[in-house]
């Protein structure tokens, strides 16, 4: 018997076509019923009954109940964090699969990565505080500077909240799209957050994609300018 963490198990649970599309799916970060995740995951209902069973009983997905009714997301950052990493690295290989229409160019724009930005406008956002001096990138790291407590600070950010969770404060995540970074952790889901809070932005009820207001555009666009 080989000893050591059974990666097999975890490869198998996402490897399946079906369950791959209903996790993707979950990587909007809204939580989701089985009629949902079925049809994303282009299967009847009592198979993916099926699906969801085995992927709870392999810690990736966590249910709630409401009523008569149940719902599923990631179970924790951490598995939004092991498929960005997978989506990232299949985008890097090649390996990506081209289904051509209207939600394409929207889902390149700007669209959310489990829980934060992502897409041109994600990587154009860390591009530009790293080129401003509020992040400094150093190796595969991300460190928020003196400078940059002071920017968000001025945007609504409470760093000293966001440093006080256990969850890491920021950190680079490899974008499918742009084959680039852009910002992950706590504090890349508070500048999310802030957007929809200050009515720049809003997400589409059945994609991922992320749409900007014209006033928030121009905001976005002027508070991270392109280098």
């Amino acid at each position: 018997m080989k000893e050591g963490p059974d990666i097999a198990q975890i490869g198998s649970l996402i490897g399946d076509p079906a369950r791959a599309n209903m996790l993707t799916a979950l990587m909007g970060g809204k939580a989701l019923t089985a009629t949902e995740l079925a049809a994303a995951g282009g299967i009847t209902l009592q198979t993916a009954s099926t699906h969801l069973a085995k992927l709870e009983a392999g810690g990736l997905l966590a249910q709630r109940k409401q009523g008569r009714h149940r719902y599923f997301a990631l179970a924790d950052d951490a598995v939004g964090k092991l498929l960005e990493s997978i989506m990232g690295f299949a985008a890097g290989r090649g390996h990506l699969r081209h289904q051509p229409g209207p939600k394409e160019p929207a889902l390149r724009k700007a669209r959310i990565c489990y829980d934060h930005l992502a897409g041109d406008y994600g990587v154009r956002m860390l591009d530009s505080l790293i080129a401003s001096g509020a992040i400094d990138a150093i190796g595969d790291g991300l460190v928020v500077t003196e400078k940059g407590e002071d920017r968000f600070k001025c945007i609504g950010i409470d760093l000293h909240g966001l440093k006080s969770s256990r969850r890491p404060l920021c950190r680079s995540c490899l974008d499918w799209s742009e084959r680039r970074a852009h910002l992950a952790g706590s504090l890349g889901k508070a500048l999310l957050s802030n957007f929809f809070d200050k009515g720049w932005a809003r997400r589409t009820a059945e994609s991922r994609s992320v749409i900007f207001s014209p006033e928030g555009e121009r905001q976005f666009l002027q508070l991270f300018p392109a280098d």
